[in-house]
């Protein structure tokens, strides 16, 4: 389904990440943990993509896999990275040939082993260089062509510290051809408010869907901080985490992290968002609980 339609639906969309683990056993009990989620009918499910190749081919399979064998529609992520437009058009071609009706694109991020990475030399330097690229595919069954989706910075784009300049490369994203924005994770709903109240003065007017992430244990906290470029925590969190910590339980901490992204997606709702995108570090109980607690 194009995501013109989903999002154009009465009920705000609700969909879950995952990343492609490189273990064949994980990538198997991954596999069906999306398959569990059906009975959710989720709007759809977006798959990452590595950098430098480090789990295309990944994607891709298990992209093809959802498509080919579920009712769920899968959102392949798609990067700059590394990518001629040859390659690019060998891509689309195959999920357009698989009926894959939508894709998230994204810059991405430089291999770790190429630090000193030169956008310069590829031929996508910025997103939206890859939106047009994939608004100008022709293959696509869909007269509309694929549905495309960019990411969204509620927090600030870590790489641009000028907000002003920040809203200028997203407009340039949306006036390229995408759909939709997804936004990065973030903990406190005045900075997506705020975001979304920005992308509307900067002439932006497409859906906006909200990324939540719950945090689950310490640890996950910490590794949401290095994935998000350095995620805010509001005090509110920290202090719930904090209690819950110092009983020694680890499913106390869940539970507090669990019950505070509940909080924060039925406060979304309330204030008429497109959309929330559940990051789930290829765990669904967390986002089930919260599924669940939102009546819907």
């Amino acid at each position: 389904m194009h995501i013109s339609d989903i999002l154009s639906a009465p009920t705000p969309s609700l969909s879950f990440e995952f990343f492609p683990p490189r273990a064949q056993a994980a990538w198997e009990e991954l596999y069906e943990t999306i398959r569990d989620l059906e009975t959710l009918s989720p709007s759809f499910v977006s798959v990452t993509y590595g950098a430098g190749g480090s789990t295309r081919e990944l994607t891709h399979d298990l992209v093809l896999r959802i498509r080919q064998t579920t009712n769920i529609p899968p959102v392949p992520h798609l990067t700059c990275v590394g990518h001629t437009r040859d390659e690019i058009d060998a891509i689309l071609t195959r999920y357009a040939e698989a009926g894959v009706a939508n894709i998230l694109a994204l810059r991405g991020d430089p291999p770790k082993d190429q630090p000193d990475y030169d956008w310069s030399q590829g031929d996508f330097r910025y997103a939206a260089d890859l939106v047009r690229h994939i608004r100008s595919f022709k293959g696509h069954p869909d007269p509309r062509g694929f549905g495309i989706g960019v990411a969204g910075f509620p927090e600030g784009h870590p790489a641009t510290p000028n907000r002003v300049a920040e809203m200028d490369n997203l407009k340039a994203k949306i006036d390229a051809g995408a759909d939709y924005i997804c936004t990065q994770l973030f903990f406190d709903n005045h900075d997506f408010l705020d975001f979304r109240d920005r992308c509307s003065l900067a002439g932006i007017d497409v859906p906006i869907i909200a990324g939540i992430m719950p945090v689950t244990s310490l640890s996950s906290m910490r590794r949401m901080a290095e994935l998000a470029a350095g995620a805010r925590y509001p005090a509110k969190l920290l202090k719930t985490l904090d209690r819950a910590a110092a009983k020694n339980d680890p499913e106390a901490v869940e539970r507090a992290g669990i019950h505070y992204a509940a909080q924060q997606s039925a406060e979304l709702l309330d204030n008429d968002v497109a959309g929330i995108h559940f990051y789930t570090l290829n765990k669904s109980h967390a986002t089930r609980q919260i599924y669940a607690s939102l009546g819907l």
